[in-house]
């Protein structure tokens, strides 16, 4: 396999500037995820490293060779597109082999790659099959063989499964997994969906308006989230966020808003002092709003909320709270046994609260 680097990557179309800057480097055998919302850039990155589009300013390596102005046919990549791209006249195994007999590869050595790949994807009994014969799921597995038979430096996925319905999602999520542990490839894969990141990646780049905000592990941008943007879009369902002053008050850090008071931990913000007067914005995790159950135990610091909507999503369920004019959204578990318009108390994990500050939207806690 291969380590690949992009340095400083621009991309324009026309007046449009669709990739500003971009610096990442992805190591040997490594499984990293490309996600952001649609028109970040995304898919360009990975097409520019294909070969597939010209790079404005910037340059790329694979296995540090400069590829700029090398081949598509010669960078030893193999991609996997959204929408399959299958050759609907030819069956599943010339689909796998076309590229193989493309480069006059001996016919034994041929049929023992498409055996090899068609054993790992359980695609055996669907060899003389047309693409028109298979389902979502067995057309995307047929692509992703088609790119293994090639035995490339690197794969590239841009967005494969948003085409399936959610099961089958799920189902092909556990099937890359596996592939990835079996092949330990170096790995590209673009997605706009969160949880196919959360699950799959090694580790996260996360884009917006071409410019990468973070670059981590799943569980560091799930718990330290660099700004507002990232905070909002890793995590379902998605971060409170509440808008609000700090002031300091006998060594404590109050945070102060329209609707709620409330003080912030020495752990959170360590040096309160500097931050006197910052408008800031709080952020909290659903799963971080502690609700309290009718007989259960109170809540240390409590704040008065109402219930307006409840979610029941089997194993737990979504609480859309009014505290004073501010919405907020608890994940509790299952059979709250409330009903809208009751008055709730709630209070918050400050371990696990986020401070950005409102005018840069950089994060400024621990």
């Amino acid at each position: 396999m291969a380590t690949v680097q992009f340095k400083k990557i621009v991309k324009r179309f026309g007046d449009n500037l669709v990739l500003n800057g971009v610096d990442v480097e992805i190591q040997d055998h490594e499984f990293v995820v490309i996600v952001g919302p649609s028109g970040c850039g995304k898919t360009t990155l990975l097409r520019m490293l294909a070969g597939l589009e010209e790079i404005s300013d910037g340059e790329i390596f694979i296995d540090k060779l400069l590829v700029n102005e090398l081949h598509p046919s010669k960078r030893e990549i193999a991609m996997v597109f959204q929408d399959y791209a299958l050759y609907p006249h030819m069956t599943v195994e010339e689909n796998m082999n076309f590229a193989l007999r493309l480069r006059k590869l001996p016919r034994a050595e041929i049929a023992s790659r498409v055996a090899e790949a068609s054993n790992i994807l359980q695609l055996n009994k669907f060899l003389k099959r047309m693409p028109k014969q298979l389902s979502g799921g067995q057309r995307q597995r047929v692509a992703i063989g088609r790119a293994i038979v090639r035995k490339p430096k690197v794969f590239l996925f841009d967005e494969p499964l948003s085409n399936l319905d959610a099961k089958l999602r799920e189902e092909m999520r556990v099937e890359i997994a596996k592939l990835y542990q079996r092949l330990n490839a170096t790995i590209l894969y673009v997605t706009h969906d969160q949880v196919e990141a959360m699950t799959l990646a090694g580790r996260i780049v996360i884009m917006n308006h071409g410019i990468v905000q973070q670059v981590g592990s799943p569980i560091e941008v799930y718990r330290k989230p660099v700004n507002l943007f990232v905070a909002g879009f890793i995590g379902s369902p998605t971060m409170n966020f509440v808008p609000g002053r700090l002031t300091v008050k006998d060594g404590t850090a109050i945070f102060s808003s329209e609707h709620l008071s409330l003080p912030v931990p020495a752990f959170v913000l360590p040096q309160k002092e500097a931050l006197e007067g910052r408008e800031v914005v709080l952020g909290i995790r659903p799963d971080d709003v502690l609700v309290e159950r009718p007989g259960g135990e109170k809540c240390s610091g409590r704040i008065d909320g109402v219930l307006e909507v409840c979610e029941l999503l089997g194993h737990r369920e979504n609480l859309y709270l009014k505290v004073g004019g501010q919405r907020l959204l608890a994940t509790v578990e299952a059979f709250f046994n409330r009903s809208p318009g009751s008055a709730v108390g709630l209070c918050f994990n400050y371990r696990n609260m986020h401070v950005f500050d409102k005018a840069t939207e950089r994060r400024i806690s621990e």
